[in-house]
């Protein structure tokens, strides 16, 4: 990063109002064409490496823990979180302890190697309570009023967006749904799948364009609901995976219309009564 750069950055990040902005404030104020990395993952045959693993027979369409994901791009973050995701490295990082003693200490080795009910105690340790919540820490999270409230909140964006990717797409037919899928791993930032699946004329996972992609990047989240707010309240329902449809013969002309003079580099139609 040259000097320059760093003129204009340094002065944002030390604004104690940037700092208490989540993610997506603070990349607006840094610069409007720079993303900044975080673990979240837009699916669709054009963003994932090994696109067959999309490919079903029935929706809504699951992904963690059922198959393996390689992006096409990503930031280190977002390889970071698909790494901790699999169970092997998970299980192999609990039993580093017992990896290192025999090295330590001699007297130490044989009983520590020789030990594996503690390791089995140890990784079970890992996994039920250090990258898990109780039912009673789930309910420590937040009220269920709120977490019902964010979740509406999330429903209410993602039908907006849906119903913006079905006018681009000129869709006319059937439902269109969007899948958000949330590891159910705590105390770790949150890695968030996010796709769009149809039935029509049979079951997929929909492709997406830079400028579908952007408009779920836009309308999903901000400041006011952040990925990991919205983890939050899905741990406490104890519920990861959202499944949010429109009809899309719903979506209205005036929607067409503003998305085809989008896509045509025209400006956007005046409402109407303006």
């Amino acid at each position: 990063m040259d000097k320059g750069n760093l003129a204009v950055i340094y002065p944002i990040l030390r604004d104690p109002a940037t700092r208490s902005l989540g993610w997506r404030s603070v990349c607006a104020r840094l610069s409007a064409g720079r993303r900044c990395e975080r673990p979240m993952l837009i699916v669709a045959p054009d963003t994932i490496a090994n696109a067959g693993v999309l490919e079903t027979r029935s929706l809504p369409k699951k992904f963690l823990g059922r198959v393996q994901l390689v992006p096409r791009r990503g930031g280190i973050g977002l390889w970071a979180r698909f790494i901790l995701e699999m169970q092997l490295v998970r299980y192999l990082s609990a039993l580093i302890p017992f990896m290192i003693i025999p090295f330590m200490s001699y007297d130490l080795a044989l009983p520590v190697t020789q030990a594996p009910l503690a390791m089995l105690v140890v990784i079970a340790l890992v996994e039920l309570k250090v990258l898990r919540l109780s039912p009673r820490a789930r309910e420590r999270l937040m009220s269920e009023d709120e977490a019902a409230r964010r979740v509406d909140a999330f429903a209410f964006r993602a039908k907006g967006a849906l119903r913006r990717i079905a006018a681009r797409k000129d869709l006319r037919e059937g439902e269109i749904m969007l899948v958000l899928e949330q590891s159910e791993l705590a105390r770790v930032a949150p890695l968030t799948l996010v796709s769009v699946q149809t039935a029509i004329p049979e079951p997929h996972v929909v492709n997406l364009d830079a400028g579908d992609r952007a408009i779920l990047d836009e309308m999903l989240f901000d400041a006011d609901l952040t990925e990991r707010m919205l983890h939050a309240a899905n741990l406490r329902q104890d519920k990861v995976i959202r499944e949010v449809k429109i009809e899309t013969r719903g979506v209205s002309a005036h929607a067409r219309l503003a998305a085809w003079m989008e896509q045509n580099g025209q400006g956007a139609p005046e409402p109407a009564g303006a």
